[in-house]
C-alpha cells in the first residue's frame, strides 16, 4: 500500500510540531524539507505560508491531499527564494553500508553509517535558501550524536539552542533551533544537551 511507503506521524513528528508551533509567526515564509505525510506542513499552513518538499513520490501525493504546496525534490534541489523558517525531520538512524533497504520508508530512516549523512548535506545547503535572520528547526537523535551535530553547525558559523527534548524507547530525541551566527553565539544549552543522551 502507498501509505506503507510514507513516514507516518511518530513521536519525533509531534515533538517537532510542538517546537514549530512555538516558533512560527504569521509573517514567516516556511519551508519544510522531508514533509512525509504532510502533517506538520498542514498545521503550519493555518498560521503562515509554507512550501513542503519530499523526495518520496508517495509522500508528495499524501501531503498534497492536505491542500498544501508540495514539491518532489531532494533537499533544496530546484528550490528558489529564501525562507525565514526552515523545518526538517531528517533521516537520522545510523545504517551500516550494505544494510540499506531500497524502499521509500527505509530511505526516510537511513542517515548513513554515522546517522548524520543527510543532516550534514542539509546543513551545507541550507544557507542558500535561508533568509537573513532566518531560523532552522532540526530533529536530532541521541543515536545520531547530538554533540557531533552541534559541533558541525558551530564550525559552519551557526548558533545553536536545544529547544525540545524527550526520551523515546532507547533514545533521546531533540529539536534544535539554529541560525547563521551574526556576531553572537547562543550555546547556553549545548553542554547540558549531552547529559542523559
Amino acid at each position: 500500500m502507498e501509505s506503507e511507503q510514507v513516514y507516518p506521524i511518530e513521536a519525533d513528528t509531534l515533538l517537532l510540531l510542538e517546537a514549530v508551533l512555538e516558533e512560527v509567526r504569521s509573517h514567516d515564509s516556511v519551508l519544510e524539507i522531508g514533509t512525509g505525510c504532510g502533517y506538520i506542513a498542514k498545521e503550519i499552513s493555518t498560521i503562515a505560508s509554507v512550501i513542503a518538499t519530499d523526495v518520496n513520490p508517495h509522500a508528495v501525493v499524501r501531503a498534497a491531499a492536505y491542500g498544501i504546496d508540495v514539491i518532489r525534490t531532494d533537499l533544496f534541489n530546484g528550490i528558489k527564494g529564501s525562507f525565514t523558517l526552515i523545518v526538517f525531520n531528517p533521516p537520522y538512524l545510523p545504517t551500516p553500508n550494505g544494510e540499506e533497504l531500497k524502499d521509500w520508508m527505509e530511505r526516510a530512516l537511513n542517515g548513513g553509517p554515522s546517522g548524520r549523512q543527510i543532516i550534514e548535506k542539509f546543513i551545507n545547503g541550507v544557507p542558500h535558501v535561508l533568509a537573513p535572520n532566518g531560523r532552522i528547526l532540526l530533529v536530532v537523535s541521541s543515536l545520531t550524536g547530538l554533540g557531533e551535530v552541534i559541533q558541525y553547525l558551530v564550525e559552519r558559523d551557526f548558533w545553536v539552542q536545544v529547544v525540545k527534548k524527550m526520551e523515546f524507547e532507547n533514545e533521546y530525541l531533540y529539536v534544535i533551533k539554529c541560525a547563521l551566527n551574526e556576531g553572537r553565539r547562543d550555546l547556553s544549552q549545548t553542554v547540558h544537551a549531552n547529559h542523559g543522551a
